[in-house]
C-alpha cells in the first residue's frame, strides 16, 4: 500500500511541475508613444478573445506589465491604446523562452494601418 501512495504522490507532484512549466511569465514593455489600456489574447487557432489581461491597469509609455499564468502558446494579441485604436499583432510566442515582449511605435502603426 505504501508503494501506491508514493506513486500517487509522485504523479501529483509531476502534474504540478508540468502545470508550472506550461505557464508563462512575460514582461510586456511599452516603448511606444501611446498608453496601452487593454490587452486581449487569443490562441492563433481560435477566433474568440479572452478577457482583458490588464484589468484596471494601464501600460504607460516607457512602462511595463508582467503577464503571468497563461499557458505557453502562440497568441494573437489585441492592443487598445489611449485613443481607443485597436491593433492586432498576430503570432506572438508567449512562453518562458521569451521573457520580454517590446511594443514599439512601428508595431502599433503597422497593425493599425492593416486593420483600417
Amino acid at each position: 500500500m505504501r508503494l501506491a501512495k508514493w506513486v500517487a504522490a509522485a504523479l501529483v507532484i509531476g502534474l504540478a511541475f508540468t502545470a508550472l512549466a506550461a505557464s508563462s511569465k512575460v514582461k510586456i514593455i511599452n516603448q511606444s508613444d501611446w498608453e496601452i489600456h487593454q490587452l486581449f489574447l487569443s490562441p492563433v487557432d481560435e477566433e474568440d478573445w479572452g478577457p482583458d489581461q490588464l484589468g484596471d491597469q494601464v501600460i504607460g509609455s516607457g512602462a511595463s506589465f508582467t503577464l503571468t499564468g497563461i499557458p505557453c502558446d502562440e497568441y494573437d494579441v489585441q492592443l487598445v491604446d489611449e485613443d481607443g485604436d485597436e491593433c492586432v499583432v498576430g503570432g506572438v510566442a508567449l512562453c518562458g523562452d521569451r521573457e520580454n515582449w517590446v511594443i514599439t511605435n512601428e508595431d502599433l502603426l503597422t497593425c493599425q494601418v492593416l486593420t483600417e
